[in-house]
């Protein structure tokens, strides 16, 4: 099966030797992402909400760039350094996806890169 990596300027550049996604048939495998902005590649300045939203922003772009879009994601996992902040992932990725949900973990960590306090990565699924 022939895979193909998917980039866009829309999202957070990779900061190290992975893809922002790669695509393998119907399925594309989306990185994780951190709360940077696309174009400074620094954390947002802002609370928890702040940071949640950018993180799906991020992967909404990675998404369209691979042709799909947010409610074509069948699986999200959750990275927290924090798992206090689970009620206000749910809060947040209402506002995001809609039912049905994508099949979802939540894992707690003890650090993440640059500091950052949520990683969310993804699966999604394109109709041929």
């Amino acid at each position: 099966m022939k895979k193909q990596a998917i980039k866009t300027d829309q999202a957070p550049a990779a900061i190290g030797t992975y893809s922002q996604a790669i695509k393998a048939g119907a399925t594309v495998y989306l990185s994780g992402q951190i709360p940077l902005d696309p174009e400074t590649m620094e954390l947002v300045a802002g609370d928890m909400r702040t940071q949640i939203e950018r993180v799906f922003r991020n992967l909404q772009a990675v998404a369209g760039a691979a042709g799909g879009g947010l409610a074509d994601i069948v699986r999200l996992t959750v990275y927290l350094t924090d798992l206090s902040h689970f009620a206000l992932v749910n809060e947040v990725m209402v506002t995001f996806f809609s039912e049905p949900f994508p099949a979802r973990a939540a894992v707690g960590v003890a650090t993440l890169p640059k500091g950052a306090t949520v990683e969310v990565d993804a699966v999604m699924v394109l109709d041929k």
